[in-house]
């Protein structure tokens, strides 16, 4: 049992991590080759479409590494990755409301999307592995 609840928080935190480090490495290298533009500016709504573009396809990729990391019930362990990205989503939204870096609308559709984004990744796991019994 203990065993057991260390892989399936193990199985979150990588997915989470897995998510921050891309996504963060992912802005950095748009900001590096002016995509982006300076830290201190704010992102238009069309750079927002295209951060949260990349951040999608990423998290559905986490979800499906926390999946298949966990020891039990993959599907169960995604949505917990979506529940902690919708927690963490309102916290990032909260602390960064009224500071300019772009439009509202973008740390609200992050929150909106954390779920069903890590319920896709879950669900190809599940779909790639025949785990769907195991969901």
């Amino acid at each position: 049992m203990k065993k057991s609840l260390g892989r399936s928080i193990w199985a979150v935190v990588a997915g989470v991590l897995f998510i921050i480090v891309i996504t963060t490495l992912v802005d950095l290298l748009l900001h590096i080759v002016h995509v982006y533009p300076p830290m201190d500016q704010p992102l238009t709504d069309r750079l927002a479409v295209l951060a949260s573009s990349y951040r999608l396809v990423i998290s559905i990729a986490g979800a499906y590494l926390t999946s298949r990391l966990a020891p039990d019930r993959p599907m169960r362990h995604a949505l917990i990755l979506g529940y902690v990205g919708v927690v963490l989503g309102l916290i990032g939204a909260l602390a960064t409301w009224n500071l300019g870096l772009g439009p509202h609308w973008y740390p609200v559709s992050l929150v909106v999307v954390a779920v069903p984004q890590c319920w896709l990744g879950g669900w190809l796991f599940a779909r790639r592995t025949g785990a769907a019994s195991r969901a």
